[in-house]
């Protein structure tokens, strides 16, 4: 995966005088990735890379993982199979740095420098902390029972994530807009500390983009066991799209497709001309059962040729991880002269220095 002529150097830049927006973005590896991931992730991604005119980063968050998942089996398998998704979608990795998280290892560095200018305070605020001690106090347990201090750290980890490649612009859903909120936070604080080394990012949230809902009409999640994997085959979609919970009308009664999960999930799908055909049909009354069908037609269409592509990638994991080691040089090679600014910053320096 080598970077297109003039990459590296032209726009990886400290916080000073850079021009070209540049968006980063971490996938979690904890589990396989389904079509709400697609539809509100990957495949705008991958079509913002298309369109050129940025920079993009991304990365498998693999030490993030390691905050929830104790399963390093489950861990290994989920970043062979997001990474071969990316892959298989048609991600340009002449464009994109494409890396993993644990393969650059100024990461973790920059996390612990980051970490001793970080406020505890600002930690204890942290939604995901206090919700692990709100549910601990409810139960009647010490409020920090099996808390790990990687739960706690998370921020700091995702602020070095983003402050290491010195991104300006961050997609997030709204929930993870706090995070954004304390990386700059911690960027500012270094920055005033030590020296102007860390642009602070702006989050970006697209309501525009389509946040599936799940089998039984909440938000697609794996945490829900809701979800549709995007590689299923087809035997197996078909089965899925089969679940989708629907009301009890008949043939030949109207459907309100604005609260139908068919409805939406063909909206994510299909072009507005098919979308408005498909309205007409719920007006006219048209069948779950055909609905459905329809559905796992249109969205077997458009991942049919992913779908062999990506199970040929999975029966080649040494292309994955050649693909994988050759961006995590590309990210090593903005991430070691920042680092060396870093520890010059804070004292770190040989003693002849």
């Amino acid at each position: 995966m080598a970077g297109k002529p003039g990459i590296i150097g032209g726009f990886f830049q400290g916080a000073q005088g850079m021009g070209k927006q540049r968006y980063l973005t971490g996938i979690t590896t904890t589990g396989t990735p389904h079509l709400g991931n697609y539809v509100g992730a990957i495949r705008p991604a991958i079509e913002a890379v298309n369109a050129g005119g940025a920079d993009y980063f991304f990365f498998l968050a693999d030490y993030h993982a390691l905050i929830k998942c104790t399963d390093p089996a489950q861990v290994r398998r989920s970043s062979r199979e997001i990474a071969a998704t990316w892959l298989a979608l048609g991600l340009d990795t002449e464009q994109a740095v494409f890396y993993r998280q644990s393969d650059v290892p100024e990461i973790p560095e920059l996390t612990w420098i980051l970490g001793c200018s970080a406020a505890k305070g600002l930690m204890n605020r942290a939604h995901a902390y206090k919700a692990a001690v709100q549910a601990n106090e409810e139960a009647g347990e010490d409020p920090d029972y099996g808390v790990t201090m990687g739960l706690f750290n998370y921020p700091v980890l995702m602020a070095a994530d983003i402050l290491m490649f010195n991104a300006t612009h961050v997609p997030v859903g709204r929930d993870q807009l706090q995070h954004l909120e304390m990386a700059r936070d911690i960027g500012q604080r270094f920055n005033h500390n030590f020296a102007e080394l860390f642009t602070l990012p702006d989050a970006v949230v697209d309501d525009s983009v389509a946040v599936l809902q799940g089998l039984d009409g909440r938000k697609m999640s794996k945490s829900y066991g809701n979800t549709i994997p995007l590689f299923e085959g087809e035997k197996k979609l078909r089965k899925a799209v089969n679940k989708i919970k629907t009301n009890l009308l008949e043939p030949g009664e109207p459907k309100d497709p604005e609260r139908s999960t068919v409805f939406q999930i063909w909206s994510a799908f299909a072009p507005p001309a098919e979308v408005e055909r498909m309205r007409r049909e719920f007006a006219a009354g048209i069948a779950w059962g055909e609905a459905k069908k329809q559905l796992f037609e249109l969205i077997n269409e458009e991942l049919s040729p992913a779908r062999e592509r990506y199970e040929a990638l999975l029966a080649d994991p040494g292309y994955i991880e050649a693909v994988l080691k050759a961006g995590a040089e590309r990210a090593r090679a903005v991430a070691v002269p920042l680092m060396e600014r870093v520890r010059e910053a804070v004292g770190i320096a040989p003693v002849d220095a």
